[in-house]
């Protein structure tokens, strides 16, 4: 039997079940079918052979969950963006195009630095989007300056690095 086929059943099989699973957690259906749909994407994307799977539901439950916290991750960056565009002038705001734009760079963003620790990603926000020195930095996160600098080469890595990734 092709993987095709295996997907098509492994599909069939557990659809209904993960949707039901999403949607008692999100208790909204059009996101949770949104993350049932991205939850079997990222199956095939990791090439993943259903039919090696022992605990199938365990499987799709544990990608499912991923995809929440990434989506409430999401929704907490876009609401802290909307705020603080809240308080700049209107006539400095960016257009509702550039907005858009921004508020995907900066999902990119956080999606790169996602695994690394709080202290750098701080480090590399006061840096990026505070325009704070090294020096401030260290001030405000209580480290060395040298500390900064290896902080900031890790978030600079890994938002190369993701670039990289397709």
């Amino acid at each position: 039997m092709s993987t095709t086929s295996k997907l098509g059943f492994f599909f069939s099989d557990h659809h209904r079940w993960l949707l039901l699973h999403i949607r008692r957690q999100l208790r909204n259906r059009a996101d949770a079918e949104d993350t049932a749909a991205e939850t079997f994407c990222q199956l095939l994307t990791a090439r993943v052979d259903p039919a090696n799977l022992e605990r199938p539901r365990a499987f799709l439950s544990t990608v499912a969950r991923r995809l929440i916290y990434d989506r409430y991750r999401r929704q907490r960056l876009e609401q802290a963006y909307l705020e603080r565009l809240a308080l700049l002038p209107e006539e400095v705001a960016p257009s509702p195009e550039d907005r858009l734009l921004l508020l995907e760079a900066l999902t990119h963003i956080d999606r790169a630095l996602s695994d690394l620790p709080q202290v750098v990603k701080q480090a590399f926000l006061y840096s990026q989007l505070d325009g704070l020195s090294y020096v401030e930095i260290a001030r405000r996160l209580d480290v060395s300056e040298r500390t900064v600098s290896r902080y900031m080469t890790q978030a600079l890595r890994q938002c190369w690095l993701s670039e990289l990734q397709p």
